[in-house]
C-alpha cells in the first residue's frame, strides 16, 4: 500500500481494499465525495469519516480527529488503493473518462502538469481502459470539479505551456540536428534545448514525442515509436543486474530514464510471476492479527544460543565437524520457524498475484522480493540446523561407488526439499520426516550408482573389465604398461572432455589422485551431475568399441 500520513486511514484502507469487491466502488466513489467536501482548513473526527466512506456509524473512539489537508491527501491515496485492489474499467462509468496523456491533450500542457495538478488536489484512479492496460484515468466530473476550484492554476499553466508554431519548428529543428550529429538521447535534447528556451524539460520532450507520433515519417526518433523487443529488453534486463547504471543504459538505447526502469521492473515482474511459490497453507494464516501473532517473540527465543555444543564424531572430516556448532532446534522453535516460513511465501503468493505483469508497480515487485528474501533466510537456519542429519545418515549408506561427500551432496538436495513440503501443523518432528526423505533418495540413487558402474563389468571383453575396474588401476605399478597402453589406445576414441573426467575420476594420471565429481564441476565449469552424464556417456562409447571388435 501507498504511505499515508494517518495511520487509522491507512489500516481502514486495508479493511476496505480486503472487503467484497461489489462494494469497492461504491467506498471508492464515497472517497471522491468526502474530498470534494473536505476543507483544508478544517478538522474531522474518525467516526465522520467512516460513516461517510461505509454509510457505517462506529461506535465512539479514542477521540481520533483528522486536519483537512492531511486528510485530503489520505482520500487521494485511498482512492489509488482501492482502484488497484480490483478490476475496474472505464466502461463501469457513464461519463467521459481521460487518461494522463488525453488530459494533456485537452489543455494543451504536459502531463508534467497534468502530475502537479494531482499533487494539487486533481482526483485520479486506476482504471482498465479499452485497450486493456490499466493506467491512471480521470473523471470527466472529478475534472470540472478542479476546475472550478482551481481555474487560475489550469489557465496559468495552459497559457506558459502554448508553444507558437515558429517556437516548435525551432525545437525540432535542433532537436534533430543535436540527434544526427551529436547522436543524443531524447532526455539529453530536453534537457538541453529547456535551458536554451527556458521552457519545461517536460514541455520540450512532449513537443518532440508529439511530432514523432504525428510525422512518423520523419520522426527524429523513430526507434522510440515501437515498443522494445522481449531480446532487448532482455538485453537490458541482464545488463542491469550486472551493475550497469540506468543512465549509461538509457543513453546506449537512446530511451529515456524512465523507460529503462519501466524494461526492469516488467523483467523483475515477469521472473517473479514465472517463479513457482509453493507452501504448506495453514488456516491460521488469514485470521485477524495473524502477522502479528506469527512472528511474536517465542518465550524461548534464545535457546538455540544457549544450547550446548554436541562434540562431533573424531572420524569426520573438519569441514564436516563445524556442522556440529550449530544447535538443534527445539520443538517449538521448529514449529516457529517452519510457521513464519510458510506464512511469508503465502503472503509473497498473494502480493504476486496482485501485480500486473503489463504494468508493474515497483513497489509491488520489492515487497515480494522482499518476502521471498525472508522466507530463504529461514530456509537455511532451518536447513543448517538439520545438516548433520544428512552426514549421519550419508555415513550409513557409505558404499559402492560414491564417496561421502558425494553422498552428503545428494542428500542436502533431499533436506532442502523436505523443508518445503513439511506440514508443520501435524505435530511430528521434521527430523522425522527429513530422515525418511533423505533415505528414500538414497534408495534410488545409490543402487542406480550401482548398476551404471555394474553394466560395464559384464562379459569377457578386455576393454569392459578395464572400465570396471578403473578405479583399483595404479599407473605407477610397473606390470600395469600393458593396460596403460591399452588405456591410451582407447581415450583415443574420446572427446579431450571425456578423456579429462575418466583420468582425472578414476586417478590415470601418473599421480593417481582421484577427484569427484564436484570437484570436476567446478574445474570444468559444469554441474556434478553433467559430470556424471559425461561419463557415462565416455563409458558407452567404450562398451560400443568393445562390442564392435567382437563382431570383427
Amino acid at each position: 500500500m501507498r504511505k499515508y500520513k494517518n495511520k487509522a486511514i491507512a489500516e481502514l484502507s486495508g479493511e476496505l481494499c480486503s472487503g467484497l469487491p461489489r462494494l469497492r466502488k461504491g467506498f471508492l466513489d464515497a472517497a471522491e465525495d468526502l474530498l470534494q467536501l473536505t476543507n483544508p482548513g478544517q478538522a474531522y473526527p474518525y467516526e465522520f469519516v467512516v460513516f461517510r466512506l461505509t454509510g457505517y456509524r462506529p461506535k465512539p473512539g479514542p477521540g481520533r480527529v483528522f486536519d483537512g489537508k492531511g486528510l485530503g491527501g489520505d482520500l487521494r491515496v485511498l482512492m489509488l488503493d482501492l482502484s488497484d485492489s480490483f478490476e475496474l474499467h472505464t466502461s463501469d462509468y457513464s461519463e467521459k473518462v481521460y487518461d494522463t496523456a488525453a488530459m494533456a491533450r485537452r489543455f494543451d500542457v504536459s502531463t508534467k502538469t497534468i502530475q502537479r495538478w494531482r499533487l494539487r488536489g486533481l482526483p485520479a484512479r486506476r482504471l482498465i481502459f479499452p485497450d486493456g492496460k490499466r493506467r491512471i484515468g480521470f473523471l470527466d466530473s472529478s475534472v470540472e470539479w478542479f476546475l472550478h476550484d482551481h481555474r487560475a492554476d489550469v489557465q496559468r499553466s495552459m497559457k506558459f505551456s502554448q508553444l507558437s508554431p515558429a517556437e516548435r519548428d525551432k525545437i525540432i529543428a535542433r532537436a534533430r540536428r543535436m540527434a544526427t550529429f551529436a547522436n543524443c538521447s531524447l532526455i539529453e535534447i530536453a534537457r538541453r534545448l529547456a535551458r536554451r528556451t527556458g521552457r519545461a524539460v517536460e514541455t520540450i520532450r512532449y513537443t518532440i514525442r508529439k511530432h514523432d507520433a504525428e510525422f512518423p515519417d520523419k520522426a527524429i526518433f523513430p526507434h522510440l515509436l515501437s515498443s522494445v523487443g522481449n531480446q532487448e529488453k532482455r538485453l537490458i534486463y541482464r545488463s542491469f543486474l550486472r551493475g550497469e547504471s540506468v543512465g549509461k543504459l538509457a543513453q546506449r538505447y537512446r530511451r529515456t530514464r524512465g523507460s529503462i526502469y519501466r524494461i526492469v521492473n516488467e523483467m523483475r515482474a515477469h521472473q517473479l510471476l514465472e517463479q513457482p511459490v509453493s507452501f504448506v497453507y495453514n488456516e491460521c494464516f488469514e485470521t485477524k492479527g495473524a502477522e502479528e501473532a506469527i512472528f511474536a517473540e517465542s518465550a524461548d527465543a534464545d535457546q538455540a544460543k544457549a544450547a550446548k555444543k554436541v562434540k562431533a564424531p573424531a572420524d569426520l572430516p573438519p569441514y564436516l565437524k563445524t556442522l556440529y556448532d550449530v544447535p538443534l532446534l527445539s520443538v517449538k522453535q521448529e514449529y516457529q520457524l517452519f510457521c513464519r516460513y510458510n506464512f511469508l511465501k503465502f503472503k509473497a503468493d498473494k502480493c504476486r498475484k496482485q501485480i500486473d505483469p503489463k504494468h508493474p508497480l515497483a513497489k509491488q515487485i520489492k515487497d515480494v522480493e522482499s518476502l521471498l528474501l525472508q522466507a530463504n533466510v529461514l530456509k537455511n537456519h532451518i536447513v543448517r540446523a538439520n545438516l548433520r542429519l544428512v552426514v549421519s545418515i550419508a555415513k550409513r549408506h557409505l558404499r559402492g561407488p560414491l564417496n561421502l561427500f558425494e553422498l552428503i551432496s545428494d542428500g542436502n538436495i533431499s533436506l532442502m526439499r523436505a523443508v518445503e513440503k513439511f506440514d508443520f501443523a501435524r505435530g511430528f518432528r521434521f527430523s522425522t520426516y527429513a530422515s525418511w526423505a533423505i533415505m528414500r533418495n538414497f534408495a534410488r540413487s545409490v543402487p542406480k550408482e550401482r548398476y551404471r558402474l555394474d553394466r560395464f563389468a559384464t562379459g569377457n571383453e578386455e576393454i569392459l573389465d578395464i572400465a570396471a575396474g578403473l578405479r583399483s588401476y595404479d599407473p605407477r605399478e610397473s606390470n600395469s604398461a600393458e593396460m596403460r597402453e591399452t588405456i591410451d589406445v582407447l581415450m583415443q576414441h574420446l572427446t579431450p572432455r571425456e578423456r579429462t573426467i575418466l583420468t582425472e575420476h578414476y586417478g590415470l594420471d601418473e599421480a593417481g589422485r582421484t577427484k569427484t565429481f564436484d570437484q570436476l564441476g567446478k574445474r570444468l565449469g559444469i554441474s556434478k551431475e553433467r559430470v556424471r552424464q559425461i561419463e557415462i556417456q565416455a563409458l558407452e562409447k567404450l562398451r560400443e568399441i568393445s562390442d564392435a571388435r567382437e563382431n570383427i
